[in-house]
């Protein structure tokens, strides 16, 4: 194993998607994680803690989860890349933060391995359900970021992509994997620190009395960062707030707030989505699947393959912003989507409701626990077929 002079450990190495989810947090440059320990994300947490000493970052087990998220934020303001993670249960008490987060304009990521639910439901078993939770957890009106890898390699890959999201739209990005992906051990290669793109946090270089945290010419603008303590005469609140972050309660105020928080994701999303497609050109039906379950999706669209279905698959890495406009134009195209999910059809109802009955949809349900046979899979893509 070399190390680069980050401390990234580089080469190829055979490391399961949490470890891989943690390498990939140091190589963006993440220097502070406050968690709590839940399974199946625990690895995540306890890899970080152990190679932070190496690159100069900071872990901090944290007494539960809402303090993590709290702790996350406060660091960020000091000018830390920061993260937390956690599994579902901890996903709900974060839920607070994450919105004071989203109102603070906080760029940060929160690592979600998912696993059955709802409450203490199935810790060391795999779910997908908490893909609602992760556009619509926190209250009030806003836009998020949410990432599904597929691969350990993509654990490493995407996380450094979740940062530089963070970065470049000051937003929490939400990373939900599944246990699958999680615990799963596959080849990651690490490459070295000079191949890896980041982008660096974006501080104020004016005079300090100039500085406004909240100042956008534009819906879409994002203001630059300031360290605390270096002296600038800020605030930083949940509350509906002026361009100093100053509390201004008003109607007016709160529409700037508010289409602010929307706008500077939903008109950039095209930049922002990312989705994989593997023969969707000249298909008929079109599985959308994420995470694990685009994997166990191949074997069921090979063989409609070989039995003459012209089928595609549409993967998405970036679930939310979701990709509407894509399900749209292919709703113009095929006659049917087939959604499988490890949940009890979360992501189908977003597929539907773009497809706005140009296309029917065949939710795939499974309630977690496991993952899907490719055979239900295949018998959904034959149903579409007749």
């Amino acid at each position: 194993m070399k190390a680069d002079p980050i401390g990234v450990a580089t080469g190829d190495h055979y490391i399961d998607g949490d470890i891989a989810c943690a390498e990939g947090a140091i190589a963006a440059g993440c220097r502070f994680l406050a968690g709590y320990p839940i399974t199946p994300s625990t690895e995540v947490a306890e890899h970080i803690a152990a190679r932070f000493p190496l690159v100069g970052g900071m872990f901090i087990q944290m007494e539960d989860e809402l303090a993590s998220m709290a702790a996350v934020v406060g660091s960020t303001w000091t000018g830390n890349k920061s993260m937390t993670v956690t599994s579902g249960p901890g996903f709900s008490l974060m839920m607070e933060n994450l919105g004071l987060a989203i109102m603070m304009e906080v760029p940060c990521v929160l690592v979600n391995v998912q696993r059955g639910g709802p409450s203490t439901g199935l810790p060391t078993l795999p779910g997908q359900a908490d893909i609602m939770q992760a556009r619509w957890g926190s209250h009030g009106d806003y836009e998020i970021i949410a990432l599904a890898p597929n691969s350990p390699q993509e654990c490493f890959d995407l996380t450094i992509t979740a940062f530089n999201l963070s970065e470049t739209w000051r937003v929490p990005v939400l990373f939900m994997m599944d246990e699958c992906i999680g615990h799963m051990s596959e080849k990651v290669v690490i490459p070295e620190a000079d191949q890896v793109d980041i982008v660096e946090r974006k501080f104020f270089k004016g005079e300090k009395e100039k500085y406004r945290p909240y100042q956008f010419d534009d819906p879409t603008s994002i203001a630059p960062l300031i360290k605390a303590g270096d002296g600038y005469f800020i605030h930083a609140t949940g509350l509906t707030h002026d361009e100093r972050g100053y509390p201004l309660i008003n109607k007016d105020a709160q529409d700037r707030n508010v289409k602010h928080l929307v706008n500077k994701i939903k008109l950039n999303a095209e930049k922002i989505i990312i989705s994989i497609e593997d023969q969707v050109e000249g298909a008929d039906i079109v599985i959308v699947a994420y995470g694990i379950t685009s994997r166990v999706a191949v074997p069921a669209l090979e063989e409609a393959r070989k039995r003459g279905i012209k089928t595609g698959l549409l993967r998405l890495v970036t679930i939310w912003p979701f990709p509407e406009k894509r399900i749209r134009q292919l709703a113009e195209k095929i006659h049917t989507f087939v959604v499988p999910e490890l949940n009890l059809g979360q992501i189908s109802l977003e597929v539907e409701r773009c497809a706005a009955g140009k296309a029917a949809t065949i939710p795939v349900t499974h309630a977690g626990g496991g993952v899907h046979d490719p055979e239900i899979i295949l018998e959904a893509i034959m149903e579409g077929a007749t």
